[in-house]
């Protein structure tokens, strides 16, 4: 009966690194509802506006999370 949701603030990353973080963000999708990153949804922790944007993607109120 749970939703899952990773938040993220990262960055488009075009360093060398870049296909580990890939991977890791595949893998961690499988795994959760929703994955919400700052760097494609153009908000960052601590901004409210990512946080109602999650509430809204996850169709939930904040007295359910």
């Amino acid at each position: 009966g749970f939703k899952t949701c990773v938040l993220t603030n990262n960055w488009v990353d075009d360093g060398g690194e870049r296909v580990l973080m890939a991977t890791l963000l595949t893998q961690l999708r499988r795994h959760f509802d929703l994955v919400l990153e700052s760097c494609r949804v153009g908000m960052q922790k601590p901004d409210p506006r990512i946080y109602s944007h999650a509430l809204e993607k996850l169709k939930a109120k904040p007295q359910e999370v």
